[in-house]
């Protein structure tokens, strides 16, 4: 587990043929369809043997990772398809401002067995910034035209 590697955020690329249009899909060992409730604000969590792939497909939410002691506020819509790649050793956690559950696709990449430890839940030392995260939500909602 290299605890070098940084989140990466990438917009998938598409493909049109007539009304359809295909997005590049993404290799997984296993896929898992994951709710994040209505107005929620979860404690960091870290996956010490797997890279999460997060797709949102219905909804929108903010992804708050946290990285060289500092949080990284990334949102995250349905508006905007793009792929989050968490790697192992990174904790993180969600923010669901809305009023709706937001659904995302996880396509895990599994570098080992499972940890124990993984999904327990960690209060985070440092409170959420949460203006800023709903900054990173408004600026997706709303983005700026030139």
């Amino acid at each position: 587990m290299s605890l070098t590697q940084f989140v990466q955020v990438q917009l998938l690329e598409t493909m049109q043929s007539g009304m359809t249009e295909f997005y590049t899909p993404q290799s997984s060992h296993e896929t898992m369809l994951v709710q994040v409730k209505a107005r929620t604000c979860d404690d960091l969590f870290v996956h010490r043997f797997q890279t999460d792939q997060l797709l949102v497909v219905r909804g929108s939410f903010v992804l708050i990772v946290l990285q060289n002691r500092q949080y990284r506020y990334i949102a995250l819509s349905d508006r905007y398809p793009a792929v989050v790649t968490i790697p192992p050793g990174v904790p993180h956690s969600a923010i669901n401002f809305s009023d709706e559950p937001c659904l995302v696709v996880n396509a895990v990449l599994r570098n080992g067995d499972p940890n124990p430890r993984d999904y327990r839940p960690m209060k985070p030392r440092i409170p959420y910034d949460l203006v800023a995260a709903r900054s990173a939500l408004d600026q997706i909602a709303s983005p700026v035209v030139a």
